[in-house]
């Protein structure tokens, strides 16, 4: 009988090992059901708004309303959908035609073959707003690494714009001159995202409360897909960034930007680097109002990064002039 034992042992050990991968596979399979239900539920409770457009082999969502020229639209900074804007477009509707979208792979758009970088950005949006019928002129409003993607466009399309307004714009040297350790963090950012990629698909990161409370939030970017674009333009972030640091000058076109208030620190933050980042972020949105000749720069005091969730007030304000003044110009009267 004893001779019997070790092949007992090896007998236990595989149902064992058996019976934990079975129990895995039941788990995941859990997981992807609720994240499938759960999705779907949400996205009952609050349909899409807008349409989807095919710009050339796949279809990207747009948001319009409001009526009147120029259009203002509204581009996302990184790991945001058209959500990013629910505060502000309603009001802007009020006085001018606005619309939000979602880059390819966030929300309600498909996911696109080409480079997640902002020159791609840039022309997907051209392309989207025209086969969309949104005509020109344009002020475009760009959010943290859309201000990228904004002035990328107006290198690209200078005969499209009347105008731009930065918030909180991301500046093409700043990881130049954070200070290191910042820039060191950004190993254990990239592979939180990765982390978070891998287990969106089983609803983990919706079970543990990291989606939006909101509805209309969670609907549109408690996914894989949109968790997995995010994940891709963080990793093209430093090209995006060389791609627009090659745009130059804006001339006289109108410029508004508006920065963060220097104090109130982000979250996540070490202490010791909240000063020297800030005061950096500062100097570099100073410099982003000298691309302009007509430009003027508003520091959103009591708001964080998400000046348009938490002063939409002073991200419209901006708009509402700016529109002003543009349809007041000889310019405008000739489209």
């Amino acid at each position: 009988m004893t001779g019997n034992a070790p092949n007992l042992r090896s007998n236990w050990l595989s149902r064992f090992f058996i019976g934990l991968a079975v129990v895995a596979i039941v788990i995941a399979a859990a997981g992807v059901a609720y994240q499938t239900i759960a999705s779907t539920r949400d996205r009952r409770s609050y349909p899409m708004p807008g349409q989807l457009v095919d710009i050339g082999g796949y279809k990207l969502h747009i948001d319009c309303t409001g009526v009147g020229s120029p259009a203002v639209i509204l581009d996302s900074g990184l790991g945001d959908g058209y959500t990013s804007w629910r505060k502000v477009q309603p009001q802007i509707s009020q006085f001018s035609r606005v619309c939000s979208y979602d880059r390819a792979g966030y929300g309600y758009s498909d996911s696109s073959f080409r480079a997640r970088t902002s020159r791609v950005f840039a022309e997907e949006l051209h392309a989207l707003l025209h086969c969309a019928g949104v005509s020109p002129p344009y002020v475009l409003v760009g959010h943290s690494m859309g201000g990228l993607d904004v002035r990328i466009y107006a290198g690209l399309y200078p005969s499209d714009i009347a105008g731009m307004v930065l918030v909180d714009s991301s500046h093409p040297d700043q990881k130049k001159r954070f200070p290191p350790a910042l820039n060191d963090m950004e190993g254990t950012w990239l592979r939180e995202q990765e982390f978070l990629t891998l287990i969106m698909p089983f609803g983990i990161p919706r079970l543990m409360g990291f989606c939006a409370k909101d509805v209309d939030v969670r609907a549109a970017d408690c996914n894989f897909h949109s968790q997995r674009e995010a994940l891709a333009e963080l990793k093209s972030f430093n090209e995006s960034a060389n791609q627009a640091s090659t745009t130059g000058s804006l001339g006289a076109i109108p410029l508004a930007v508006l920065s963060s208030d220097p104090n109130r620190p982000e979250p996540d933050l070490p202490e010791d680097l909240v000063a020297p980042m800030n005061n950096t972020w500062q100097q570099m949105q100073e410099e982003l109002a000298q691309l302009s000749t007509k430009s003027t720069h508003v520091i959103a005091r009591n708001s964080g990064h998400y000046i348009q969730l938490d002063r939409p007030d002073i991200v419209v304000n901006a708009v509402d002039q700016m529109v002003s003044q543009i349809r007041k110009s000889p310019q405008h009267e000739a489209y």
